[in-house]
C-alpha cells in the first residue's frame, strides 16, 4: 500500500508539473491565496510506523523483526507565513498504526509466544518550519524541517502486566524530529499539497519486563520508532 500511495503521489505531480511547465497557458489560480498572515486547512494520509533496535553488547541470541502496515492519518493545519518563502506551521494529527513483532532465537519454541502485536494511536503534534521556492505558475515545491511531539494512547506504559502474560509495554511520550518534502498545487477553489516525509524518534520508548533478563525486553538497549508520513492538504 505504501509504494501505491507513493507511485500515485508522483503520477500526479508529474502531470502536473508537465501541465505547468510545458502548456502555453500561464492562467495563475488563487493568486493572493499566500498573502494572509494566516490560514487553516485539514490533512488525510497515510502511514507506516517502524521500529528500530539497538541491542545490548552482551544480550542473548535474540533478534527481532518487524512486520509493518499500511495506517491512516487525519489531522487540521495552521501556519503562519512569516515571508513568501518561509512558513511555520502546526500540524496537529491522530495517526493509527499496528506493527508486528517476531523474535527469534532458542528461547522461543512456542511460535505463539515469540509474536508481539503492537496497535498503537498516536495524538501527533509537529511544529514545522516550511521552507519555499518562488511560485512557479500554479504550483510552488517546498521542504519542512521542525520537532515533534507525541501522545500514545495505546501504549500500556501504567499497565502492570508485562510480557510475561502477554502484555508488551510502550512509554506514553516521545519527541521527535522529521524532514520531508512537498508540492503546493494552487488550483481553481483551493490549494492541494502532497507532501511525504519522514519522523524519527529521539529517546528510547520501550517499557522493561519486570525480569531483568527477560527474553522480550532484556536484550534491548534502545527502542525508537520511526515512520513515513503520506499527506494529502487542503486550504
Amino acid at each position: 500500500m505504501k509504494r501505491v500511495f507513493i507511485i500515485i503521489l508522483i503520477g500526479i505531480c508529474t502531470q502536473t508539473l508537465s501541465a505547468q511547465l510545458f502548456s502555453k497557458e500561464r492562467v495563475r489560480n488563487l493568486q493572493n491565496f499566500d498573502k494572509p498572515r494566516f490560514s487553516w486547512g485539514y490533512t488525510l494520509g497515510a502511514n507506516s510506523y517502524d521500529f528500530n533496535f539497538d541491542y545490548s553488547s552482551d544480550a542473548p541470541d535474540v533478534d527481532i523483526s518487524v512486520d509493518k502496515t499500511t495506517g491512516f492519518s487525519v489531522g487540521l493545519l495552521g501556519n503562519m507565513r512569516l515571508n513568501d518563502y518561509f512558513d511555520l506551521r502546526l500540524e496537529p494529527m491522530v495517526a493509527f498504526t499496528t506493527r508486528t513483532l517476531t523474535y527469534s532465537g532458542i528461547a522461543f519454541a512456542n511460535p505463539s509466544d515469540a509474536i508481539r502485536e503492537v496497535k498503537s494511536t498516536y495524538v501527533h503534534i509537529p511544529l514545522l518550519l516550511k521552507i519555499s521556492t518562488k511560485r512557479l505558475n500554479n504550483f510552488k515545491p517546498f521542504i519542512v524541517a521542525g520537532i515533534s511531539t507525541s501522545l500514545n494512547l495505546s501504549s500500556n506504559e501504567k499497565n502492570r502486566d508485562d510480557n510475561s502474560v502477554g502484555e508488551f509495554r510502550m512509554k506514553s511520550n516521545t519527541n521527535y524530529y522529521e524532514l520531508g518534502f512537498g508540492i503546493d498545487f494552487y488550483l481553481f477553489y483551493f490549494k492541494f499539497t502532497p507532501s511525504i516525509r519522514g519522523v524519527f524518534a529521539m529517546s528510547d520508548e520501550l517499557v522493561r519486563d519486570e525480569d531483568p533478563n527477560s527474553v522480550y525486553t532484556g536484550s534491548i538497549d534502545k527502542m525508537s520508532t520511526r515512520g513515513l508520513f503520506i499527506n494529502f492538504t487542503f486550504q
